[in-house]
């Protein structure tokens, strides 16, 4: 993993980009227009790409609230092609920050994800 920080990581000001926004309030209707509308998958605000962000929002609102974990916008932003191995500014994968929260369906979706991609590549070099 890079230790470079990409510069848009950390946006001048202190407002989350429209998409992150879309994640912090579970807007999932408003996120998905914002994915058809052309917003990188991939973006990174604050340190956080949207799909970090989403685990982190979902592990961490289960922590506080018992509530059932949920994995909409982690699926949401994989089926928009999120790429599930992109570290947040920190190195910390999706896939580790799902782990950490014990965050189950994060995991099977990144896992599934992860794979095909995997097969993918095997499939273009064979």
């Amino acid at each position: 993993m890079s230790s470079e920080i990409p510069v848009d990581a950390y946006p001048i000001g202190d407002e989350w980009t429209p998409a992150h926004k879309a994640v912090e309030g579970s807007d999932y209707e408003a996120l998905a227009m914002l994915l058809d509308s052309g917003v990188d998958p991939n973006e990174m605000c604050f340190g956080h790409t949207l799909l970090t962000h989403a685990i982190d929002l979902e592990g961490d609102g289960h922590l506080q609230t018992g509530y059932p974990l949920n994995a909409a916008a982690t699926a949401i932003l994989l089926a928009y092609g999120a790429d599930p191995g992109l570290p947040a500014a920190d190195g910390e994968t999706p896939l580790q920050m799902s782990e950490y929260y014990r965050h189950e369906p994060a995991q099977r979706l990144l896992r599934r994800f992860l794979d095909l991609g995997k097969d993918i590549k095997n499939s273009k070099s064979g």
